[in-house]
């Protein structure tokens, strides 16, 4: 069989919850079109409440669409119900494990839902890649939160999906098991697993990952590759360290100055109407004598702010 071009393929994708006695109607999903490109790691990016779970929910099999299609692995999901859930591992943002097991019991059991042939199960090996060799046989409620973390995706990697989607993976964990996770979730990838990443830490979306969607309010508002979605600005940032210190941020011409809390100097200008020389021009023009400076590029947090300011409003109600 032919691999597909996309791991995931969704067409006017839309949910709707019906109004109950308390709440009106809400389209949570409003024709979204989304498509995750085969042995990509992919970011899927919004604020609280833009849709990211409800999406993630549908390709689970946890939610029904309203309307819309949606393929994994090139199954649609309607049509081929099975073997769509057979193509995709997901690690949900809570942990849900049985405290009464021990981390292989559980591999065990998931491998046996999944109709794993026990010659064919990887229990030992999960185990290691996630450095849980040594609590195998302990209970799971003996487990830290990072430990019980690490087994929900050993747990989602059981029957050896070629997708799989890691929703908030991190929260809440200390950062050397983050690298830990990081360095195995990048390894599957080498080894051709798809992997879609929710995720609140943005520096890790921008390290990670090939392909961003920013969703807010139930729709796609940006779908491209990192690096031209960090085009997307075209503003830099002139950061000067003055030789005395400031109480204010003095008026730097038309440009947006700010006061950081070390004491620097933060000017914000358009690429496009001015350079490095006219900013500094105009710092020397207020009576700031630069001590040392530097320039920064917008990064993926300014790019997430810029696309989703307004992320306040109420969902749309029908």
């Amino acid at each position: 069989m032919d691999l597909p071009d996309n791991a995931i393929a969704a067409r006017g994708l839309v949910k709707t919850y019906p109004a109950t006695r308390t709440m009106p109607a809400m389209r949570a999903l409003k024709g979204v079109d989304l498509v995750v490109p085969r042995g990509s790691i992919f970011g899927l990016l919004g604020p609280n409440g833009a849709g990211k779970s409800t999406f993630i929910n549908i390709l689970a099999g946890l939610t029904r669409k309203t309307a819309g299609q949606v393929e994994i692995w090139g199954r649609d999901i309607d049509q081929r119900p099975r073997d769509a859930r057979a193509a995709i591992g997901v690690v949900p943002q809570e942990i849900a494990a049985d405290v009464f097991f021990t981390p292989r019991e559980s591999l065990e059991v998931q491998a046996g839902l999944y109709g794993v042939a026990k010659a064919r199960r990887r229990t030992d090996e999960l185990l290691a890649a996630l450095g849980l060799t040594d609590k195998a046989d302990a209970y799971v409620r003996q487990l830290s939160g990072g430990m019980k973390r690490r087994l929900m995706v050993a747990k989602a990697m059981v029957h050896n999906p070629p997708v799989l989607v890691l929703d908030e993976p991190t929260a809440g964990v200390d950062v050397e098991l983050r690298r830990q996770l990081w360095a195995y979730v990048e390894a599957l990838n080498r080894q051709g697993v798809t992997i879609v990443l929710t995720t609140h830490y943005l520096e890790e979306a921008e390290a990670l990952c090939d392909t961003i969607a920013i969703v807010n309010h139930g729709q796609v508002v940006a779908c491209e590759a990192t690096s031209q979605l960090l085009r997307r600005l075209d503003t830099r940032t002139v950061v000067v360290t003055p030789d005395e210190t400031l109480s204010e941020a003095p008026r730097i011409g038309d440009f947006d100055s700010r006061l950081r809390p070390n004491g620097d100097l933060a000017v914000a200008f358009k690429s496009a109407g001015a350079g490095v020389e006219q900013v500094l021009a105009q710092v020397r023009a207020a009576g700031i004598t630069i001590r040392d400076l530097r320039t920064e590029d917008p990064d993926l947090e300014d790019v997430f702010v810029a696309l989703t300011s307004g992320s306040g409003e109420t969902p749309a109600q029908l």
